[in-house]
């Protein structure tokens, strides 16, 4: 009876239902299918698991031995067995062959499977080639014994110095820094990096809401910081020089040498365009928005360069083209001529500008109202992220943000669709976090921050130290339904192409026609992670709950 109370009463109802969804699935095949199909879980992915489970086991055995010899609640005997396992879990990798096809499908799915030669092409799942295989196979044999030797000699150091020295030994330090990094690299790199292709839709929505969440926390964290600052008059003089400065820039990439294009040809066909040429004159000849053209949409075509589309006049294959002045062929009838600058310049002045005008009216607010240009930015960007629905901004950072910013940085920064969709999920949730840290600062009385600044405390430590340990006690119930909304809101990510839980719903219901089985699966499934989300949370509420001890 303990037990159940102390189980929540929505969880109560789900475990009460557990037997029927059991049975529903164990008795169906279309759902089993479906659950299969949302989960992820890859032809022959069986054979990973345990290698999956002994890496878990070893990692997380050892990361729970620093964690039960904390000073604050030292646990020695779970400490010892956690020890015990994580060494035997050890053993289990550097002996057997279990780990290896766990490693070989990570490794495989890693990289491009179209442009890389360590797969085999056409493969589904993915394999690898017998060389990339047997390369694999020698890196085990360094790597395992280089981590069994390491665990090994950090629990020697950390268990050992413990006997005959103080808690804070540097022997002592250097066991658990070596036991820490191993084992929480490890665990971190097989949660939330590593292939898992026993259950690859879960992972992706997990890892997706955590890393999210993460990072809209850090984020909201920077809009409070910046809410926190002060108005000087030294901070609107330093502000004011930095507009004219960007503005100086702006006119200077505005002010480049146009370069001269002309027109040429007939329009009675296809006009070439030349690569590189102003999106702006390419968006006139195409729709016909320069002086005498027609009413109607000109075929284009483009080349690399002018002397591509020279002789593709030549051939009739084109009949007009768009070129430099300077590589206008003589003798054919000039339709239009005109200047422009050139994109790069363009759009690195359009940017310049758009910053100096942005934080000159941040500028000229913080000097009315006596508030620090940055604290009235954060301001604007909180209330602005929270007006716009979640799907558009997702659809805006996945999509013409990032073709900008690949085009800008010239390929170079071509972030994958995953990450789009997390830093549009941080940003958008970073307002409302802000927003309950901000809460959570103010609850916190104006007597404890006098009191910490007259015995010596600066801000950082006040808020270190006094605000926000106290703050986040307040803020964990709102921190854990943001949450539970992140985790479900991850489902807007299939809009990306992303192959979470709804994106996997959606191809096996396409697949499959089924009416039903799809969409039951994936919401049960739903309700299952926010339930488990809702526990830790609970869990958490319960540990960090002061005022009824």
């Amino acid at each position: 009876m303990s037990f159940l109370r102390s189980v929540r009463p929505s969880n109560l109802i789900i475990l009460t239902a557990l037997p029927f969804i059991i049975y529903l699935f164990a008795s169906s095949g279309d759902y089993q299918r479906s659950l299969r199909a949302i989960l992820g879980v890859e032809n022959g992915s069986s054979a990973f698991v345990p290698g999956f489970l002994a890496l878990l086991v070893a990692f997380g055995s050892g990361v729970a031995v620093l964690v039960f010899s904390r000073a604050k609640a030292p646990r020695p005997r779970l400490a010892l067995a956690a020890a015990v396992l994580n060494l035997a879990a050890a053993a289990t990798v550097l002996l057997s062959d279990a780990v290896h096809p766990y490693l070989a499908s990570v490794v495989a799915n890693a990289v491009d499977s179209f442009t890389s030669d360590l797969v085999v092409k056409g493969l589904s799942p993915r394999q690898l080639t017998d060389a990339a295989d047997m390369t694999l196979r020698g890196i085990e044999a360094v790597l395992f014994p280089a981590y069994f030797a390491l665990t090994l000699l950090g629990f020697m150091l950390f268990f050992g110095a413990g006997k005959a020295s103080t808690p804070e030994s540097i022997m002592r330090r250097v066991g658990a820094l070596s036991i820490g990094l191993v084992n929480g690299a490890g665990l971190l790199f097989i949660l939330f990096i590593a292939h898992i292709a026993f259950a690859a839709g879960v992972a992706t929505t997990v890892r997706a809401a955590i890393a999210a969440y993460l990072l809209a926390a850090i984020i909201g964290l920077i809009w409070v910081g910046l809410l926190q600052l002060h108005y000087t008059a030294r901070t609107s003089i330093i502000f004011a020089l930095a507009t004219l400065g960007l503005t100086l820039v702006a006119a200077w990439f505005l002010l480049q040498p146009r370069t001269a294009y002309v027109l040429a040809g007939r329009l009675d066909g296809t006009v070439a365009i030349v690569s590189n040429t102003p999106s702006g004159l390419k968006g006139a000849v195409r729709f016909g928005q320069y002086p005498g053209a027609p009413g109607e949409e000109a075929a284009v075509r483009t080349f690399l360069g002018p002397a591509e589309a020279v002789a593709a006049m030549e051939k009739n294959e084109v009949t007009a083209a768009l070129l430099p002045s300077a590589a206008v062929p003589g003798g054919l009838p000039l339709l239009w001529e005109t200047a422009a600058l050139n994109d790069r310049d363009r759009a690195a002045g359009i940017t310049f500008a758009v910053l100096a005008i942005i934080l000159g009216l941040l500028t000229f607010g913080g000097y009315l109202h006596r508030r620090h240009p940055l604290a009235i930015g954060s301001e604007f960007v909180v209330d602005t992220i929270r007006g716009i629905p979640m799907l558009v901004i997702v659809l805006y950072v996945g999509l013409p943000l990032s073709g900008a910013l690949k085009d800008a940085t010239q390929g170079v920064l071509d972030p994958p669709n995953l990450m789009r969709g997390i830093v549009a999920m941080a940003l958008a949730y970073s307002a409302y976090l802000a927003e309950i840290f901000r809460s959570g600062i103010n609850a916190i009385p104006i007597g404890q921050i006098e009191a910490a600044r007259s015995i010596g405390l600066n801000r950082w430590q006040t808020a270190r130290l006094v605000v926000l340990p106290q703050a986040f006690r307040i803020i964990i119930p709102p921190l854990g339904n943001e949450l539970i909304a992140i985790l479900k809101d991850t489902s807007l990510l299939s809009i990306l192409s992303i192959r979470d839980i709804t994106q996997r719903m959606r191809e096996f219901q396409s697949a499959s026609f089924l009416p039903f089985a799809p969409y039951n699966s994936a919401a049960i499934f739903y309700i299952f992670l926010t339930l488990a989300a809702a526990s830790l949370i609970n869990m958490i509420e319960r540990k960090y709950d002061i005022k009824h001890r």
